[in-house]
């Protein structure tokens, strides 16, 4: 299940940059003269433009949005050791350096040139059917407003480039960029066969659907119509997208795509695949994996592990490595950078009844058999410690050969060396694929919208945990968001587009314990509204505009992380 985007490490070393593209004088390299020339040529440009969506490396994964999206919220902290500057600085809402997202905004634009030859050569080629060319068109302008939409929330105002060209762009309006995501959403949703998630052949796991097409509009929906204060998406063909409109595109994902939760919210996580784990074994937990079998998985990010380094550095989950306990072995947690350790406050103010509290975190010291863990020790170079971690995307280790030899790291293995036969080391061997849109957050969109099941679809969501209905208000919306995707990158975003981030950083940011280089002390985090929540451009791209570009609000000389 993991052989298109192996597919993709071969992509990558034969188009490693927009420029390979355009090289006229090669008779032996692909080029716009002899490249696309048939359709397996469109598939492969396809699996290209979705490599940038994590083909950032070490230590650029410290900057990926789903990483970002994690430090910058009120659950996480930045963690790490006194020379992570990056997260230490995104976490307390200040810039390690004028570059900081050059990685970022470069990777996303690589991807939306991408995107965009491949629209330009739509044309170009015979399709061997009508069908085959709308599935890669519709997955293409999914592509395209996906990237759009995480640029947007990174840094508000970008260069709308919609054709290969080479333009110096000013920054559109977030009327624009919406208008263009959206506009390019429909069209996936218009493009995109009916096909049941059941029905999608293995090797077209991870491929954008109809039904991922119809909950990023709504995620794109919430997010624009919330942050900025509209009722209504203008498109540029002078349509608008309505609240109506995005209700029944969600409704038809829910009745119609074949998703829907699976019955155990803990299988969904990997580390229900480590069978000497306590907690796997008190409660009977199987991993449901990712095979086809994850039928609540909408969207998904994937990734392979070849272990050899090089270019397959870049298609490891690198973010799994980045958000996990500090350099050390346990069963079932690996070894990672130490980055995201998780706010206190989170577990303190989750309800122990709610299976989904142990089922995201664990407290390392947690010597009791209901974790089963045992042998954590704080690093003394960490700087922002507080024992919780998140169990979601963090490297899973196992026994080899299924001999249990406690906390002896010789004989352990990364899950995904025991499932897939890689040999690599652990910074190079995770490929936990990473869940973007989950069912659950369909059925909680829909509620939010008020559509004319909101009651139904809000007490699915809890009724799977064990927890009693409530009323399907925007406050229990709210809190049932934060406690279903806790640690999978959304939260932030939430806060943002309600209107509650500068007043819940506040609250939630305050006075933190927390061990610092050995002794325990607070944090307080002071959120700077400034920003807007926003991130700061690279300042390469702003000179090399030649003064189209300008900095985001509060990201002058001020702004520098000690």
């Amino acid at each position: 299940m993991k052989k298109v985007f192996l597919f993709v490490c071969l992509m990558a070393a034969l188009f490693p940059g927009c420029s390979d593209f355009l090289d006229t004088e090669s008779k032996v390299k692909k080029n716009t003269d002899n490249f696309p020339v048939n359709e397996d040529d469109m598939y492969s440009l396809l699996i290209g433009a979705y490599s940038s969506q994590i083909a950032l490396r070490q230590p650029e994964t410290s900057r990926d949005f789903f990483v970002v999206s994690e430090i910058r919220s009120d659950d996480r902290l930045g963690g790490g050791e006194s020379q992570d500057r990056y997260t230490a600085a995104m976490n307390e809402f200040l810039k390690s350096d004028d570059e900081m997202f050059a990685p970022a905004w470069n990777n996303y634009y690589k991807g939306i040139y991408r995107a965009n030859f491949l629209l330009e050569s739509m044309d170009k080629i015979s399709w061997t059917s009508e069908e085959s060319r709308k599935k890669i068109e519709g997955q293409t302008y999914y592509i395209r407003a996906y990237y759009y939409f995480e640029l947007c929330r990174l840094f508000e105002r970008v260069p709308l480039r919609l054709q290969t060209a080479s333009e110096n762009l000013p920054q559109a309006t977030p009327d624009e960029l919406y208008g263009q995501i959206a506009s390019d959403l429909k069209k996936a949703i218009d493009l995109l066969p009916v096909q049941k998630y059941q029905d999608i052949p293995k090797s077209e796991l991870g491929l954008a659907t109809k039904w991922a097409a119809e909950a990023l509009m709504g995620r794109v929906f919430l997010f624009y119509t919330g942050f900025y204060g509209k009722a209504e998406i203008a498109l540029s063909t002078g349509d608008n997208i309505t609240k109506d409109q995005v209700v029944k595109w969600l409704v038809d994902c829910i009745d119609s795509s074949g998703h829907g939760l699976i019955s155990e919210y803990r299988n969904l996580w990997p580390y229900a695949y480590c069978k000497y784990y306590g907690y796997v074994k008190n409660h009977d937990l199987n991993w449901i994996g990712e095979k086809g079998d994850n039928y609540e998985a909408v969207y998904v990010r994937k990734y392979s592990a070849l272990g050899n380094g090089g270019v397959s550095q870049s298609y490891d989950n690198n973010v799994c490595m980045f958000l996990s306990h500090g350099k050390q072995d346990q069963v079932p947690f690996g070894r990672g950078n130490g980055m995201g350790t998780v706010n206190p406050k989170l577990w303190n103010d989750w309800p122990d009844e709610d299976i989904r509290k142990k089922g995201t975190i664990y407290y390392a010291y947690d010597q009791e058999e209901i974790e089963g863990v045992s042998g954590y020790k704080t690093s003394p170079a960490s700087i922002q410690e507080t024992g919780f971690w998140s169990k979601k995307y963090t490297p899973i280790n196992v026994y080899k050969n299924g001999e249990a030899t406690p906390n002896n790291p010789k004989n352990m293995v990364n899950m995904s060396v025991d499932l897939y036969g890689r040999t690599a080391s652990w910074q190079q061997d995770n490929s936990t694929d990473i869940m973007i849109i989950r069912f659950s957050d369909v059925l909680l969109m829909a509620a939010e919208l008020g559509a004319p099941r909101a009651q139904e679809y809000f007490d699915r969501v809890r009724k799977r945990v064990g927890l009693p209905s409530l009323p399907a208000s925007l406050e229990n919306i709210k809190q049932e968001r934060r406690w279903e995707f806790a640690c999978e990158g959304i939260r932030y975003w939430d806060l943002m587009r309600w209107g509650d981030l500068e007043r819940i950083m506040e609250t939630n940011m305050k006075d933190i314990p927390v061990t610092k280089l050995g002794t325990e002390t607070t944090l307080t985090v002071k959120y700077r509204p400034e920003t807007k929540g926003f991130q700061p451009i690279p300042e390469s791209e702003i000179l090399l505009s030649d003064g189209k570009l300008e900095q985001n609000p509060g990201w002058g000389p001020d702004s520098y992380y000690p």
